[in-house]
């Protein structure tokens, strides 16, 4: 495994020769759909709909946090203090009512996309943070600095370390409960606390979730999608080159994907059409910082994940673009510490699994999996 790692960086390494040097450095078991539930009549499922919905609250939340590095990924961020913002989706009593602690999963989106990767309210079956809301998981739905409501003028002023280390931050202000809402509505109107957090991370999300989990050792559970450890393929090595080539142009941020077309080739495989250009519309530039630590990031989360000690999820697409598939063993293997490893390849999908047409699947293999996750404080 690590072999095949250490020459697919090689090979970006050479592809990525443009004149700019980077940051220092068997199939897997498929995911079976479930039977369709029975159609019920119109009228009662709109109002178990409407029931439902009104059960869960989706609320604007604020981080302050820090741009510094202190992971093994050497890069060199620009510092000082930034406000991170996200969403806190759950069940209505325990978002809104401040019971205390409660598992939360933070939700970590990939480069070219945002937040809204989890949260695609226009599509309400591809919601993911809302869906596992009606499950009874509370989650919070990141945009990570750089992206959307979380903005950064100087998109080299992060890199993938400091999103770790951020990432790491908002883990240790979720315990505490150090962080506000943005709507705040009194004084009693304070977030909850957590008494053990989730991560989920979708593609370079996937790599930033796993360097905190391994280096600072402070959650209970890795969910991993679409991760880069297994192996990326040719159009991904070819569209990180591009991707670094259209940042040394200046400006701060390039695209992931030169045009919209790409966009959707490299995350879409089975995706609705609807789903398709809702997500095309809203995707966003990449930080340049975050693009040129890639290469070590990617390696430092691989040498560093036999250190990961909690469960851990690896889901893939079968028709991912972007990457191999990590098997059942070679999971194991590369998460050795981990007292429970479970690799999953869903059938028919691309990269974007929570968007992809199995993405029901998809949520019932990681609420499964998070029936197993307990508190480790």
């Amino acid at each position: 495994m690590r072999q095949r790692l250490a020459t697919a960086l090689v090979s970006i390494a050479g592809l990525a020769i443009t004149g700019a040097s980077l940051s220092v450095p068997a199939e897997a078991a498929p995911i079976t759909a479930p039977a369709p539930a029975p159609a019920a009549k119109a009228a009662p499922a709109k109002l178990a709909k409407a029931a439902k919905a009104a059960k869960v609250a989706n609320r604007s939340v604020v981080f302050d946090l820090r741009n510094l590095n202190q992971t093994s990924a050497l890069c060199l961020p620009g510092g000082g203090a930034h406000l991170v913002r996200g969403r806190l989706v759950g069940p209505r009593r325990d978002v809104n009512d401040a019971p205390g602690r409660l598992r939360v999963n933070v939700l970590v989106h990939d480069a070219g996309t945002g937040g809204w990767f989890w949260n695609l309210r226009q599509a309400p079956r591809f919601d993911y943070a809302t869906q596992l809301a009606r499950r009874g998981e509370t989650s919070l739905v990141l945009d990570r600095l750089g992206y959307d409501r979380s903005p950064l003028a100087n998109g080299n002023a992060t890199c993938l370390g400091a999103q770790a280390t951020m990432l790491h931050q908002v883990v240790q202000h979720l315990y505490s409960g150090s962080y506000g809402f943005a709507d705040r509505r009194g004084e009693d109107d304070q977030p909850p606390h957590a008494t053990h957090v989730v991560l989920h991370g979708h593609g370079t999300g996937a790599t930033v979730a796993q360097l905190e989990a391994a280096e600072f050792a402070d959650v209970a559970g890795l969910v991993l999608m679409s991760a880069p450890t297994a192996g990326p393929s040719t159009l991904a090595l070819r569209e990180g080159a591009e991707q670094l080539g259209r940042c040394l142009g200046g400006g701060g941020y390039a695209a992931y994907g030169a045009t919209p077309a790409r966009f959707r080739e490299l995350l879409f495989a089975s995706a609705p059409a609807k789903v398709r250009r809702l997500a095309t519309a809203r995707r966003n530039p990449t930080p340049c910082g975050d693009v040129s630590s890639l290469l070590g990031a990617v390696g430092s989360a691989a040498l560093s994940a036999g250190g990961v000690d909690v469960p851990v999820l690896v889901l893939s697409g079968e028709r991912d673009a972007r990457a191999g598939a990590l098997d059942q063993r070679a999971a194991e293997s590369m998460y050795s510490r981990s007292e429970r490893v479970v690799a999953r390849t869903v059938p028919g999908a691309g990269s974007a699994l929570p968007l992809e047409a199995g993405a029901p699947s998809v949520r019932s293999t990681v609420l499964r999996f998070l029936s197993g996750v307990r508190p480790t404080l």
